[in-house]
């Protein structure tokens, strides 16, 4: 039996990733499939982004 790993990261919508950033949800969407945020995808298709990329990216001053 494998231990579960404490630093997974946990994956943001594009909403809670909207409001990091103060921007629409859909601004978020665009971000992604401009390549300019990574992303995964759930089983049902949705976007989801990984905290640690978000938070590198706030650290490097944004995604514009």
């Amino acid at each position: 039996m494998t231990e579960p790993t404490p630093n997974r990261d946990k994956l943001l919508t594009p909403g809670e990733v909207g409001r990091i950033f103060r921007v629409d949800p859909k601004t978020v969407t665009r971000w992604a499939q401009q390549g300019r945020i990574g992303y995964v995808r759930t089983p049902g298709g949705h976007a989801r982004f990984r905290q640690s990329d978000i938070d590198a990216l706030l650290a490097e001053g944004g995604a514009s």
